[in-house]
């Protein structure tokens, strides 16, 4: 069940239990991203956040693999030239050898991966993601940007950029230095360095490294707490993580008594009194 959400080809959508579970499912492509399922996962990340069914976010892919970046190699097919004389315009104005127009990048950026990456950041929905296997380029992004991330220790973490001879996106070079500190992003963006699971744990790139066979137990032992946590308490704390990365201290404070006003006036936060008064464990309802 999609729920009305949309599902484009390569992108698997489920909804049920207050989870919304977002798959990538091209995995003889690695889960490689085409425009299509860009498009329609940042469609459901925003749709997701003024859903109040939804309590959690799911990213995973199908297959051995998390997702090896942006299917570039689909988007710059063009077609043949002819053998002999100038090539035809397509019938949408292209040049017949399929290359766009110069500021092509530049344009479609901010409907593409600069639109999903912020949303995922933002959205008060929490995201979790799992990753298995290969998480190159805009998915080693939305590893990065999730909330909380569980990988296999085996898993390979990698910015392909510098050894394409091109340069990051994604908001990489924004969240990693952040994230990791400034050398390791360096190894990373720079030198092309490729990191296992294991160690990305270590450094605090990602949440958590479990053995390979226990991804989906750790995934769902995390999916499973945020689904029964004070919703409204966690996308505010959320936001509050996000929107303090360039807030000054005065204006955090100020943010963070908004918050506060606007969580105690929830439903949780009664149940949550409740419980504490009562010596049981909350029994939150997303309210």
């Amino acid at each position: 069940m999609t729920g009305g959400y949309p599902a484009p080809a390569g992108l698997e959508v489920t909804l049920g239990d207050g989870v919304l579970g977002l798959r990538l499912d091209r995995p003889a492509r690695r889960n490689a991203i085409d425009d299509e399922m860009m498009r329609g996962l940042a469609d459901a990340v925003e749709r997701a956040g003024q859903d109040e069914t939804v309590r959690v976010i799911v990213l995973s892919g199908t297959g051995d693999d998390f997702c090896g970046g942006a299917d570039i190699v689909a988007r710059n097919a063009g077609a043949r030239r002819p053998a002999t004389g100038a090539p035809e315009p397509a019938a949408d104005g292209r040049p017949a050898d399929g290359r766009p127009r110069a500021g092509s990048i530049q344009r479609r950026l901010p409907t593409a991966a600069h639109r999903l990456i912020p949303l995922v950041l933002s959205v008060q929905t929490p995201v979790v993601c799992a990753v298995r296997g290969w998480a190159a380029g805009i998915g080693l992004a939305l590893s990065v940007a999730a909330d909380v991330t569980v990988v296999a220790a085996d898993a390979t973490l990698w910015a392909p950029f510098a050894e394409r001879g091109f340069t990051p996106d994604s908001g990489l070079t924004w969240m990693l230095p952040r994230r990791i500190g400034d050398v390791r992003a360096r190894r990373m963006l720079l030198l092309g360095e490729r990191v296992d699971g294991a160690t990305a744990a270590d450094w605090g790139l990602v949440h958590r490294a479990v053995p390979a066979a226990e991804l989906d137990v750790a995934v769902r032992d995390v999916v499973d707490v945020l689904r029964c946590s004070a919703t409204v308490g966690v996308g505010l704390t959320k936001w509050l993580l996000h929107a303090g990365t360039v807030a000054s201290l005065d204006g955090h404070l100020r943010d963070e008594a908004f918050a506060l006003e606007l969580s105690s006036r929830s439903v949780d936060f009664r149940e949550g009194l409740a419980a504490f008064q009562q010596k049981r464990r909350p029994r939150f309802r997303g309210r």
